[in-house]
């Protein structure tokens, strides 16, 4: 409508002016309802071509939508594990902190586990005691067999020399047994000497490695403890949080609740504007947007991204060819803006609707010294339109509350 009475006063007006002073035609005399399509056929016309032409123009180089939301992500307040709440420490609608305590499961099958592997520990830690014990033990019984060894040698040596003097003394059988003896002693000091190696083994590589290998278990009991207690990774509220003791919960089938981050929908607003429009959208334009939530309030934004694919036309793999047709109607291009000011957003709900007008800027292409005069003119006429637009998105934040309170009946 804007658009139409701007074109009327540049078309229809000069063409009535004509008739009126320039003809001396009057109205209600030679310009009546029914001549006033043939009296002002040229303005009409004019107008029409004009109209159509601004909008085109207006809407094509500054595009605008009310496909736009302060889209949010929510967490799912979910454990590692299923298992049965025990305790309960917040309730819905609470702001919470990152890492505050949310709900405690029943611990009582990890915690047995903490406790055998604490106790495992101890029992490694009693039997390196033990095993020192024997060590000094084994000390006394090399000592023992090496004595014994050594009177079996020195008795020996002894029958060996009275043997050797006179062969009548001593049998030879005697020589025999004494020899057996010694080995015997021999085996037995190398026995005693590989049980305190082992000893020592023990002391300095296996019951250290058994402690090792206890204390993991131990982390990973600790580590599966502390998943039985459920903090929040982030600040937010706390919505549909209706958990009591003894449910249930499941991270497959059931969560808890929903988290709402703090900064939630207060960061950027997600836009959907038309294909056609595609070529004309590019990063670092300057947007406005106004917004339900926050009526009579135009928000200054920029272009900070434009996504370079159309939803639409995604697919998964299936066991079934897609036909094209199923795709349905022509989807949008996602544009995020952001506002160029700090707390821009604030009063601003998240997941609120609104309408934002993005402006195409040619300062640039106009500062160019070798532009040709009809670009320039063009140039001129695209930026100097884009004003239109903000009078239209600036009448649609005044009739936004009574449109949606009074004709739309939202009250």
């Amino acid at each position: 409508m804007l658009e139409l009475l701007l074109c009327s006063m540049l078309t229809i007006l000069p063409d009535y002016l004509f008739r009126r002073y320039g003809q001396g035609k009057r109205i209600g005399r030679e310009i009546t309802l029914y001549s006033v399509w043939y009296e002002l056929r040229w303005g009409i016309s004019a107008c029409l071509i004009l109209t159509v032409s601004l909008i085109t123009l207006i809407f094509y180089f500054h595009p605008s939508t009310k496909n736009v939301t302060a889209v949010f992500r929510t967490v799912s307040i979910l454990p590692e594990k299923g298992g049965r709440v025990a305790e309960v420490f917040v309730s819905i609608n609470q702001k919470v902190q990152a890492g505050d305590p949310l709900f405690q499961l029943d611990s009582s099958e990890q915690q047995a586990a903490l406790e055998a592997a604490q106790r495992r520990i101890a029992e490694i830690d009693a039997q390196t005691t033990v095993a020192k014990t024997q060590l000094a033990a084994a000390d006394g019984t090399i000592k023992q067999a090496e004595g014994a060894y050594q009177q079996a040698l020195d008795e020996l040596d002894t029958k060996q020399e009275l043997m050797r003097r006179n062969a009548n003394v001593v049998a030879v059988r005697e020589i025999q047994r004494l020899q057996v003896a010694v080995d015997g002693q021999k085996g037995a000091v190398d026995a005693a000497m590989a049980n305190k190696q082992t000893l020592e083994a023990q002391i300095s590589t296996l019951l250290p490695a058994q402690r090792a290998s206890t204390e993991a278990a131990l982390a990973q009991a600790q580590v599966e403890l502390d998943k039985t207690l459920v903090r929040a990774g982030v600040a937010g509220t706390l919505q549909q949080f209706t958990l009591r003791p003894g449910d249930v919960v499941n991270p497959m089938l059931r969560p808890a609740g929903i988290l709402v981050p703090a900064e939630a929908g207060r960061v950027a607003l997600v836009a959907g504007f038309g294909q056609i429009e595609t070529q004309v959208l590019k990063v670092g334009m300057i947007a406005e947007a106004t917004c339900i939530g926050k009526p009579f309030t135009i928000l200054p934004m920029v272009v900070t991204q434009v996504q370079d694919v159309v939803a639409a036309g995604q697919f998964r793999p299936t066991d079934q060819l897609i036909d094209v047709q199923q795709l349905g109607q022509p989807g949008s291009i996602t544009v995020y803006l952001e506002p160029l000011y700090a707390g821009e957003l604030e009063g601003v709900p998240p997941g609120g609707s609104c309408i934002a007008n993005a402006y195409t800027n040619n300062h640039d292409a106009l500062a160019d010294k070798n532009i040709g005069t009809g670009r320039w003119l063009f140039l001129h006429v695209v930026d100097t339109v884009g004003l239109v637009h903000a009078m239209i998105l600036r009448m649609q934040a005044i009739m936004l509350p009574v449109q949606t309170l009074v004709l739309s009946g939202g009250h």
